[in-house]
Protein backbone atom coordinates (compact mmCIF):
# COMPACT_ATOMS: atom_id res chain seq x y z
CA UNK A 1 0.00 0.00 0.00
CA UNK A 2 1.40 3.18 -1.07
CA UNK A 3 1.90 5.84 1.49
CA UNK A 4 -1.12 8.11 0.31
CA UNK A 5 -3.58 5.51 1.02
CA UNK A 6 -1.32 5.11 4.28
CA UNK A 7 -1.84 7.84 5.64
CA UNK A 8 -5.30 8.67 5.17
CA UNK A 9 -6.40 5.28 6.51
CA UNK A 10 -4.48 6.59 10.04
CA UNK A 11 -1.02 5.19 9.43
CA UNK A 12 1.00 7.07 11.97
CA UNK A 13 4.79 5.90 10.18
CA UNK A 14 3.26 7.47 6.85
CA UNK A 15 2.06 10.61 8.17
CA UNK A 16 5.86 10.71 9.96
CA UNK A 17 7.63 9.90 6.91
CA UNK A 18 5.78 12.51 5.09
CA UNK A 19 6.49 15.09 7.21
CA UNK A 20 10.02 14.23 7.29
CA UNK A 21 10.16 14.42 3.75
CA UNK A 22 8.24 17.99 3.65
CA UNK A 23 11.20 18.90 5.94
CA UNK A 24 13.93 17.95 3.50
CA UNK A 25 12.14 19.60 0.64
CA UNK A 26 11.00 16.21 -1.26
CA UNK A 27 9.32 17.49 -4.14
CA UNK A 28 7.58 13.81 -3.94
CA UNK A 29 5.39 15.42 -0.49
CA UNK A 30 4.51 18.36 -2.23
CA UNK A 31 2.86 15.91 -5.19
CA UNK A 32 1.07 13.64 -2.59
CA UNK A 33 -0.35 16.69 -1.08
CA UNK A 34 -1.34 17.86 -3.85
CA UNK A 35 -3.26 15.15 -5.07
CA UNK A 36 -4.67 14.63 -1.04
CA UNK A 37 -5.35 18.51 -0.46
CA UNK A 38 -9.48 17.90 -1.19
CA UNK A 39 -9.05 15.63 1.88
CA UNK A 40 -7.90 18.96 4.18
CA UNK A 41 -10.06 21.41 6.15
CA UNK A 42 -11.13 19.41 8.89
CA UNK A 43 -8.96 19.89 11.40
CA UNK A 44 -8.87 22.88 13.96
CA UNK A 45 -5.21 24.72 14.40
CA UNK A 46 -4.63 26.37 17.68
CA UNK A 47 -1.49 28.40 17.77
CA UNK A 48 0.32 28.72 21.03
CA UNK A 49 3.04 31.33 21.63
CA UNK A 50 4.37 33.77 24.28
CA UNK A 51 8.06 34.60 25.51
CA UNK A 52 10.55 31.69 26.49
CA UNK A 53 9.77 30.31 29.93
CA UNK A 54 6.08 30.73 30.16
CA UNK A 55 5.56 26.80 30.04
CA UNK A 56 3.94 27.01 26.45
CA UNK A 57 4.81 22.96 26.49
CA UNK A 58 3.63 22.14 29.82
CA UNK A 59 0.32 24.04 28.83
CA UNK A 60 0.02 22.35 25.32
CA UNK A 61 0.23 18.93 27.43
CA UNK A 62 -2.47 19.79 29.45
CA UNK A 63 -4.74 21.08 26.29
CA UNK A 64 -3.91 18.27 24.56
CA UNK A 65 -5.28 15.75 27.46
CA UNK A 66 -8.35 17.80 28.22
CA UNK A 67 -9.36 17.39 24.44
CA UNK A 68 -8.56 13.32 24.64
CA UNK A 69 -10.70 13.04 27.40
CA UNK A 70 -13.90 14.34 25.01
CA UNK A 71 -12.55 11.87 22.72
CA UNK A 72 -11.16 14.41 20.22
CA UNK A 73 -7.96 13.46 18.42
CA UNK A 74 -5.07 15.70 18.70
CA UNK A 75 -1.73 16.33 16.51
CA UNK A 76 0.94 18.80 18.28
CA UNK A 77 3.70 20.29 16.20
CA UNK A 78 6.16 21.59 18.52
CA UNK A 79 8.65 23.98 16.54
CA UNK A 80 11.75 23.72 18.40
CA UNK A 81 15.47 25.48 17.85
CA UNK A 82 17.62 23.91 15.34
CA UNK A 83 20.48 22.06 16.20
CA UNK A 84 23.69 23.97 15.00
CA UNK A 85 25.40 20.65 14.70
CA UNK A 86 22.36 18.50 12.76
CA UNK A 87 20.20 21.17 11.51
CA UNK A 88 17.12 18.83 13.63
CA UNK A 89 14.93 19.94 16.19
CA UNK A 90 16.86 20.14 19.61
CA UNK A 91 13.66 17.81 20.92
CA UNK A 92 13.41 19.52 24.05
CA UNK A 93 9.23 19.57 23.40
CA UNK A 94 9.39 16.61 22.19
CA UNK A 95 10.95 14.86 25.56
CA UNK A 96 8.64 17.40 27.66
CA UNK A 97 5.53 15.21 26.07
CA UNK A 98 6.87 11.78 25.79
CA UNK A 99 4.01 10.80 28.31
CA UNK A 100 1.53 11.95 25.61
CA UNK A 101 3.51 9.62 23.43
CA UNK A 102 2.03 6.37 23.97
CA UNK A 103 -1.75 7.74 23.09
CA UNK A 104 -2.75 6.41 19.57
CA UNK A 105 -4.99 9.25 19.08
CA UNK A 106 -2.27 12.28 19.83
CA UNK A 107 0.53 12.66 17.49
CA UNK A 108 3.50 14.41 18.20
CA UNK A 109 6.11 16.19 15.95
CA UNK A 110 9.10 18.50 16.77
CA UNK A 111 10.40 20.43 13.90
CA UNK A 112 13.62 22.72 13.73
CA UNK A 113 13.08 26.31 12.58
CA UNK A 114 16.25 25.61 10.39
CA UNK A 115 16.57 28.99 10.20
CA UNK A 116 13.46 30.52 9.93
CA UNK A 117 12.27 33.87 11.78
CA UNK A 118 8.56 34.17 13.36
CA UNK A 119 9.10 31.21 15.64
CA UNK A 120 7.96 28.76 13.06
CA UNK A 121 9.43 26.49 10.67
CA UNK A 122 9.62 26.43 7.07
CA UNK A 123 7.38 23.43 6.86
CA UNK A 124 4.73 23.70 9.36
CA UNK A 125 2.04 24.75 7.03
CA UNK A 126 2.40 21.74 4.89
CA UNK A 127 3.04 20.05 8.20
CA UNK A 128 -0.26 20.64 9.32
CA UNK A 129 -1.98 19.52 5.87
CA UNK A 130 -0.66 16.38 6.17
CA UNK A 131 -1.92 16.01 10.09
CA UNK A 132 -5.21 17.13 9.20
CA UNK A 133 -5.47 14.66 6.37
CA UNK A 134 -4.06 12.24 8.58
CA UNK A 135 -7.36 12.78 10.61
CA UNK A 136 -6.64 15.06 13.58
CA UNK A 137 -9.62 17.06 15.36
CA UNK A 138 -7.51 19.71 16.53
CA UNK A 139 -3.43 20.64 15.83
CA UNK A 140 -1.86 22.59 18.05
CA UNK A 141 1.72 24.14 16.73
CA UNK A 142 3.47 25.75 19.93
CA UNK A 143 6.07 28.37 18.32
CA UNK A 144 9.94 28.49 19.90
CA UNK A 145 9.20 31.35 22.11
CA UNK A 146 11.20 34.29 20.50
CA UNK A 147 9.45 37.37 21.67
CA UNK A 148 8.49 40.35 20.60
CA UNK A 149 9.10 39.33 16.26
CA UNK A 150 6.56 36.02 17.02
CA UNK A 151 3.91 36.90 14.86
CA UNK A 152 4.08 34.32 12.21
CA UNK A 153 1.70 31.78 13.48
CA UNK A 154 -1.58 34.03 12.96
CA UNK A 155 -0.49 33.30 9.14
CA UNK A 156 -1.64 29.62 9.93
CA UNK A 157 -3.27 29.11 13.25
CA UNK A 158 -7.70 29.60 13.49
CA UNK A 159 -6.90 30.94 17.21
CA UNK A 160 -3.78 32.01 18.43
CA UNK A 161 -3.29 31.47 22.47
CA UNK A 162 -1.09 33.89 23.71
CA UNK A 163 0.74 32.53 26.68
CA UNK A 164 1.84 35.06 29.61
CA UNK A 165 3.36 34.86 32.83
CA UNK A 166 4.13 37.23 35.79
CA UNK A 167 7.51 38.51 36.60
CA UNK A 168 9.20 37.98 33.35
CA UNK A 169 10.61 41.43 33.92
CA UNK A 170 9.65 42.58 30.36
CA UNK A 171 5.70 42.43 30.07
CA UNK A 172 5.37 45.75 29.74
CA UNK A 173 7.48 45.23 25.93
CA UNK A 174 5.71 42.64 25.56
CA UNK A 175 2.34 44.33 25.93
CA UNK A 176 3.75 46.94 23.24
CA UNK A 177 4.45 44.87 20.88
CA UNK A 178 3.27 43.17 18.15
CA UNK A 179 2.28 39.78 19.57
CA UNK A 180 -0.57 41.86 21.75
CA UNK A 181 -2.47 42.05 18.45
CA UNK A 182 -2.73 38.81 17.20
CA UNK A 183 -3.83 36.89 20.66
CA UNK A 184 -7.55 35.88 20.27
CA UNK A 185 -7.31 34.13 23.95
CA UNK A 186 -4.55 35.38 26.57
CA UNK A 187 -3.78 32.46 29.21
CA UNK A 188 -1.24 33.86 32.36
CA UNK A 189 0.13 30.66 33.22
CA UNK A 190 2.20 29.93 36.53
CA UNK A 191 -0.26 32.48 38.20
CA UNK A 192 0.23 30.73 41.53
CA UNK A 193 3.30 33.58 41.40
CA UNK A 194 3.47 37.11 42.83
CA UNK A 195 2.66 39.28 39.59
CA UNK A 196 -0.26 37.46 37.81
CA UNK A 197 -2.98 39.84 39.37
CA UNK A 198 -0.71 42.88 37.78
CA UNK A 199 -0.10 40.88 34.65
CA UNK A 200 -3.47 40.37 34.02
CA UNK A 201 -4.62 43.74 34.82
CA UNK A 202 -2.04 45.40 32.17
CA UNK A 203 -3.39 43.25 29.42
CA UNK A 204 -6.67 44.27 30.13
CA UNK A 205 -6.26 47.88 30.28
CA UNK A 206 -4.30 47.23 26.68
CA UNK A 207 -7.13 45.88 25.30
CA UNK A 208 -9.65 48.61 26.56
CA UNK A 209 -8.18 50.57 24.38
CA UNK A 210 -8.93 48.45 21.25
CA UNK A 211 -12.47 49.16 20.89
CA UNK A 212 -12.47 48.35 17.35
CA UNK A 213 -12.89 44.46 17.62
CA UNK A 214 -16.54 42.86 18.15
CA UNK A 215 -14.95 40.32 19.57
CA UNK A 216 -12.96 40.94 23.14
CA UNK A 217 -10.21 38.14 23.65
CA UNK A 218 -10.39 36.80 27.21
CA UNK A 219 -8.13 36.59 29.66
CA UNK A 220 -7.50 33.80 32.15
CA UNK A 221 -5.27 33.01 35.21
CA UNK A 222 -3.82 29.37 34.51
CA UNK A 223 -1.84 27.07 35.99
CA UNK A 224 -1.02 24.24 33.70
CA UNK A 225 1.31 22.44 36.71
CA UNK A 226 -1.30 22.13 38.94
CA UNK A 227 -4.45 21.91 36.56
CA UNK A 228 -5.80 24.82 37.55
CA UNK A 229 -8.76 26.81 35.35
CA UNK A 230 -7.27 24.49 32.27
CA UNK A 231 -10.55 23.45 32.30
CA UNK A 232 -12.28 26.95 32.00
CA UNK A 233 -9.19 27.56 29.19
CA UNK A 234 -10.56 24.73 26.96
CA UNK A 235 -13.96 26.12 27.19
CA UNK A 236 -12.54 29.38 25.98
CA UNK A 237 -11.06 28.11 23.28
CA UNK A 238 -13.80 26.14 22.23
CA UNK A 239 -16.24 29.06 22.80
CA UNK A 240 -13.64 31.44 20.07
CA UNK A 241 -14.22 28.50 17.70
CA UNK A 242 -17.77 28.61 17.66
CA UNK A 243 -17.62 32.34 17.29
CA UNK A 244 -15.68 32.33 14.04
CA UNK A 245 -17.53 29.46 12.59
CA UNK A 246 -21.08 31.75 13.85
CA UNK A 247 -19.96 34.86 12.24
CA UNK A 248 -17.62 33.05 9.24
CA UNK A 249 -14.48 34.90 10.51
CA UNK A 250 -12.98 31.40 10.19
CA UNK A 251 -13.44 31.05 6.49
CA UNK A 252 -12.57 35.00 6.19
CA UNK A 253 -8.98 33.94 8.25
CA UNK A 254 -8.64 30.98 6.21
CA UNK A 255 -8.56 32.62 3.07
CA UNK A 256 -6.39 35.37 4.05
CA UNK A 257 -3.71 32.73 5.87
CA UNK A 258 -3.81 30.88 2.41
CA UNK A 259 -3.26 33.81 0.25
CA UNK A 260 -0.39 34.52 2.37
CA UNK A 261 1.03 30.92 1.86
CA UNK A 262 0.42 31.58 -1.88
CA UNK A 263 2.17 34.78 -1.90
CA UNK A 264 4.85 32.67 -0.11
CA UNK A 265 5.43 30.09 -2.35
CA UNK A 266 5.95 32.38 -5.34
CA UNK A 267 8.17 34.45 -3.58
CA UNK A 268 10.56 31.34 -2.85
CA UNK A 269 10.34 29.81 -5.91
CA UNK A 270 11.31 33.37 -7.85
CA UNK A 271 13.85 33.44 -5.29
CA UNK A 272 15.05 30.24 -6.05
CA UNK A 273 14.58 30.43 -10.08
CA UNK A 274 16.72 34.20 -9.83
CA UNK A 275 19.37 32.79 -7.53
CA UNK A 276 20.14 30.15 -9.72
CA UNK A 277 20.14 31.94 -12.60
CA UNK A 278 22.68 34.40 -11.08
CA UNK A 279 25.27 31.94 -9.61
CA UNK A 280 25.43 30.05 -13.06
CA UNK A 281 26.76 33.26 -14.56
CA UNK A 282 28.57 34.42 -11.53
CA UNK A 283 26.13 37.64 -12.02
CA UNK A 284 25.90 38.09 -8.26
CA UNK A 285 29.74 38.08 -6.97
CA UNK A 286 30.58 40.85 -10.06
CA UNK A 287 27.65 43.20 -9.07
CA UNK A 288 28.58 42.82 -5.23
CA UNK A 289 31.96 43.37 -5.96
CA UNK A 290 31.13 46.62 -8.30
CA UNK A 291 28.69 47.89 -5.63
CA UNK A 292 31.62 47.27 -2.91
CA UNK A 293 34.04 49.65 -5.09
CA UNK A 294 31.28 52.76 -5.77
CA UNK A 295 31.33 51.62 -9.09
CA UNK A 296 27.38 50.65 -8.88
CA UNK A 297 24.57 51.33 -6.75
CA UNK A 298 22.82 48.26 -5.12
CA UNK A 299 19.55 49.73 -6.76
CA UNK A 300 20.82 49.07 -10.14
CA UNK A 301 22.58 45.95 -9.43
CA UNK A 302 19.17 44.44 -8.46
CA UNK A 303 17.26 45.69 -11.47
CA UNK A 304 20.65 43.52 -13.87
CA UNK A 305 19.43 40.01 -11.88
CA UNK A 306 15.51 41.33 -11.99
CA UNK A 307 16.20 41.09 -16.02
CA UNK A 308 17.09 37.35 -15.58
CA UNK A 309 13.25 36.43 -15.55
CA UNK A 310 12.16 39.10 -17.38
Amino acid sequence: MNIEKRLLKGDRRACARLITMLENDDERAIEIIKRLYKHSGNAYIIGITGPPGSGKSTLTNRLARKLRNRDKKVGILAIDPTSPFTGGAILGDRIRMSDLALDKGIFIRSMGTRGSLGGMSKATWSAAKVLDIYGMDYIFIETVGVGQSEVDIVKVADTVLMIMVPNLGDDIQAIKAGIMEIGDIFAINKSDLDGADKTKMEIEMNLDLNDKKDYRPPVIKVSATQDENMDKLVEKLIEHRNYMERTEKLIERRKDNTKFKIIKLIEEELMNLIMDRALEQNLLESLSNEVVLNDLDPYTAKDKIMRLIK
